[in-house]
């Protein structure tokens, strides 16, 4: 990290050479509030596997996700075994378990309580980094003053919205979110004040891919724990041990799509660019956000399969169901375009043998559903691994290269 002078706050920055760039006991003490986070959310979305429902679901998922991110790229320059930064993620903590508290009922009495604590999380993290940097690294602390700005045009959305009624609620909230995901494409622009550019975003990448894979992990983990907290409410019967044993193997073959085949090339293809806030932004920001997506609506759709093994699926339904590997699927491919130059074939062929049993499924039981999004999975795992196991004395690192 570039340092300026000898004040304590360039003592809050990581270290250059700092060896332990990978992911600490603070970050990931932070982490558990997610945990917490997405029990609440498919919960929330389960009990409300409607159209509407799935809607409400997906605006508090893209909020999650992105006070979580926002929060990885200030704990990418900023030192969490250092106490000021750890009191920040403390306090971060504290506003983000009553953010997950109140998501069951966000959209009803407990809207003030979401919102308040969201705003607090994404303004209030974003002014300590103003004081963070107030001495040190003057471009990126210009950059947390057009941040502060906007999360300060989206928090009176976010607070206008908590006091309106449901449904002005959802479209308040949605323009929130869409001023938010639109502000790091802008690069932040406000008049007055110009705009950030990619070269000021010098991040650890590894770092960032590591944090962004803990998230991952976090989500795969959720899943798995409401497969088992559903099934073991379940009477046992063919139906429901069928329908386990396929939930559980989406779970494995996300886990294995992404871990096995390419997460450590999107560490090695930032670090060697020369413009890592530019990948950082596409991949780690954005590309990552289906990939969180899919995983969460696999798992509530999981959920949902299990309280109703025997019940016949509408198009929604059907659409939800395949939605979450159709999303995991494109999260990975838009990543892993990103950080090889080339086009993973296997994932376009596994999203089109999941757009092609969207018709066949209304009007069947929904494991079909589960099923074919299942055999999507394990088309492109079988796929990858069949390409890899091709290529002779060469370590996976050279077939992630090649695009496969």
């Amino acid at each position: 990290m570039v340092t300026g002078s000898d004040s304590d706050s360039e003592h809050w920055l990581r270290e250059e050479d700092q060896e332990d760039k990978q992911v600490g006991f603070p970050e990931l003490f932070f982490d558990l509030i997610f945990v917490f986070s997405l029990i609440q959310l498919s919960h929330f979305i389960a009990g409300e596997f409607t159209p509407f429902g799935l809607l409400e679901g997906g605006l508090l998922a893209l909020a999650l996700w992105w006070v979580w991110n926002h929060t990885a790229w200030v704990t990418n320059w900023l030192d969490p075994d250092r106490g000021p930064i750890r009191a920040m993620l403390f306090g971060l903590m504290f506003f983000g378990l009553l953010m997950s508290a109140a998501i069951p009922q966000a959209f009803a009495e407990k809207g003030l309580m979401f919102a308040g604590a969201y705003v607090a999380m994404q303004l209030g993290r974003s002014l300590f980094a103003i004081y963070a940097f107030k001495d040190v690294l003057p471009s990126v602390r210009r950059n947390f003053v057009r941040v502060s700005l906007w999360f300060a045009l989206s928090a009176c959305l976010w607070i206008a919205g908590a006091l309106s009624v449901e449904e002005t609620r959802l479209i308040l909230w949605s323009v929130a979110l869409i001023i938010e995901y639109a502000a790091p494409e802008l690069r932040f622009f406000v008049p007055g004040f110009g705009r950030s550019h990619s070269s000021d975003w010098d991040i650890s990448g590894e770092h960032m891919a590591e944090r962004c894979a803990l998230f991952v992990m976090i989500c795969l983990g959720e899943s798995i724990l409401a497969i088992g907290r559903s099934f073991a409410e379940q009477d046992l019967s063919v139906p429901v041990i069928a329908t386990f044993v396929g939930a559980f193997g989406v779970s494995g073959l996300m886990w294995w799509i992404y871990f096995h085949f390419g997460q450590a090339k999107a560490s090695r293809e930032i670090e060697e660019t020369t413009e890592p806030g530019e990948v950082a932004l596409h991949v780690f920001t954005y590309g990552h956000m289906p990939v969180v997506a899919g995983i969460v609506l696999c798992a509530v759709s999981s959920e949902h399969l299990l309280a109703h093994p025997t019940e016949v699926t509408d198009l929604a339904r059907a659409a939800a169901i395949l939605g979450g590997p159709a999303l995991f699927l494109l999260g990975n491919l838009w990543v892993k375009r990103m950080t090889t130059g080339r086009i993973p074939y296997s994932h376009c062929a596994g999203l089109v043998l999941l757009v092609a049993a969207l018709p066949l499924a209304p009007g069947l039981v929904g494991g079909w559903a589960g099923l074919a999004g299942a055999l999507a999975l394990l088309v492109v795992a079988v796929w990858e691994y069949r390409r890899l196991s091709r290529i002779p004395h060469q370590s996976d690192e050279v077939g992630e290269l090649r695009g496969e």
